[in-house]
């Protein structure tokens, strides 16, 4: 393949002292220093708890720092409890590197595909794969104070490093110290499962939380799981330089998205370079001097030597070593039982985040935590049912949803009507080049009420924001038409399913009207 280089950072690491390795800090270069340094710092010292807390935090991801900072910052006694790297799976393993390896392959394709546009790279693409994975550690790096060991002792809170466990309704150890609550938070988080797949267990694969230790490209990457994290990855690998193989047990990819929507993806993601082998039967992984992937998709048989595999198919619940049963929480394979209130069956005991949530992102996990704080500390009654949730696949183009799908509101037994604004009738999508995705807006039927929408675009994540702030704030399809969007935007889709819903209120009875009172004025 052509390659796009990207040049390696200037650095003498004979300088730099060796670190202890703890897990997803591969390779110890400078910039793994400085997020350890960060994030779990070798040399910290533990406090001495001095009373009782009003809450105690098990888990730094983003549930945990949320609730964490929030409470102390409304002047409760805080104690944060973390085994491995503060920011969770976001910062060190989740959505911070992978956007870096993702912006890094965007710029690859954008390079790739310049000629398009009349831009001459004569040189070809030339990825250095090892200098893109370096600038990725280095802004993780850099954003890695915001969620330091430093910072949240600085804001009052105590923070031990340590394996949490409870010793009962009003205690938990860590290390040997018991830390006294009056209200406590699991915010453990999730891992990556490994399903059963026979010959599995017998080879080294990677996961989202070794993904992003590697410094050498593998020429052939096998991807199991077309969701999310899958098809983020397929694509980038792919676009990177690798030939890249992903396999899905069912029909195309991101099975649970609209169809078209993940139709338009999957185009793109082929265009890429991406082999998919969709509908997968008979799966095994094999060994043969190195891994071979062994599957049947839509009745051929495959049988590809790979250099690397990514396992993306599944995630499992944080709750080993906490002790749950001592303490009457209830939990199962997809993680603690919460109520609407995010309270575990212990009243004294909440939960927030992957650990508890059907929605595994960062924003679910930020906004479910500040429900925790109102409810654990004054006796509140803010529900999760209230939230209006998005989320957003970064794939090119990528796939953004909010509210219901069509089969869902189906069987709510909502009728709806349906608008949909394609970019290829959008002048600005046209002018980027990225006229092949559309606006689905459903809305219950006869009103411009929204109740939910999808987006397939460059920067759906972005553009979705608009339709969940109408949704949450009651605003409908009538009011965000009459809204001014600047021209030319590609949010100007949006704006047009405005127009597309007024059109549908001029009536024959309303255009009678009309016709009426302009003969009668003319």
């Amino acid at each position: 393949m052509e390659n796009l280089v990207i040049p390696e950072e200037n650095t003498n690491l004979a300088d730099q002292p060796v670190i202890e390795r703890l897990p997803q800090t591969s390779p110890a270069d400078q910039f793994n220093q400085e997020l350890v340094r960060n994030v779990h710092p070798l040399d910290w010292v533990n406090p001495q708890p001095a009373g009782r807390y009003n809450l105690v935090v098990i888990g730094a991801g983003t549930a945990g720092l949320v609730t964490a900072a929030g409470a102390a910052g409304l002047g409760a006694r805080v104690a944060l409890i973390e085994r491995d790297l503060m920011g969770g799976d976001c910062l060190n393993v989740g959505c911070v590197p992978s956007k870096g390896v993702i912006s890094a392959a965007r710029v690859a394709a954008a390079v790739h595909h310049a000629g398009e546009f009349g831009v001459e790279v004569p040189d070809g693409v030339n990825v250095n794969f090892a200098g893109a994975m370096r600038r990725m550690r280095r802004l993780r790096a850099r954003i890695s104070p915001n969620d330091s060991a430093l910072r949240f002792r600085n804001l009052g809170i105590d923070v031990y490093f340590g394996r949490a466990r409870f010793v009962d309704s009003s205690t938990v150890d860590v290390g040997g110290t018991h830390l006294n609550f009056k209200r406590a938070v699991i915010a453990t988080g999730a891992r990556a499962a490994a399903p059963a797949i026979p010959g599995l267990n017998a080879v080294d694969y990677l996961t989202n939380e070794t993904l992003f230790s590697l410094t050498q490209l593998p020429s052939r990457l096998g991807v199991i799981g077309a969701g999310p994290i899958g098809c983020e990855m397929a694509q980038a690998f792919a676009r990177l330089g690798a030939d890249v193989w992903l396999v899905e047990v069912e029909h195309g990819i991101l099975p649970r998205e609209d169809r078209d929507a993940a139709g338009i993806v999957q185009q793109t993601m082929e265009r890429d370079g991406v082999r998919l082998l969709c509908c997968g039967k008979k799966l095994e992984i094999r060994q043969d001097g190195g891994i071979r992937l062994v599957v049947e998709s839509h009745g051929t048989g495959y049988d590809e030597p790979i250099d690397q595999l990514l396992l993306a198919a599944g995630r499992a619940p944080n709750v080993e070593g906490l002790n749950l049963e001592s303490v009457g929480v209830d939990y199962d394979k997809k993680g603690v039982k919460v109520d609407e209130r995010m309270q575990t069956t212990n009243p004294r005991i909440y939960a927030a985040g992957d650990i508890c949530s059907p929605y595994q992102f960062t924003h679910a996990a930020d906004f479910m935590a500040r429900i925790v704080i109102q409810n654990a500390l004054f006796k509140g009654r803010k529900k999760s049912t209230s939230l209006v949730m998005p989320w957003c696949t970064y794939t090119s183009p990528e796939l953004a949803h909010v509210g219901l799908y069509e089969g869902q509101a189906k069987e709510k037994g909502i009728e709806i009507d349906t608008f949909v604004q394609e970019f290829r009738d959008v002048d600005r999508a046209i002018l980027d080049g990225e006229d092949g995705g559309f606006v689905k807006v459903h809305v219950k039927k006869g009103t411009d009420t929204i109740v939910g929408a999808t987006i397939v675009a460059r920067h759906a994540g972005d553009l979705i924001s608009e339709i969940t702030l109408a949704m949450t704030h009651g605003l409908g399809l009538k009011k965000i038409g009459t809204t001014i969007h600047p021209y030319p935007t590609q949010a100007e889709a949006i704006r047009k399913l405005g127009d597309q819903f007024n059109r549908t209120r001029l009536t024959p009875f309303v255009t009678r009207l009309f016709n009426q009172w302009l003969a009668w004025t003319r």
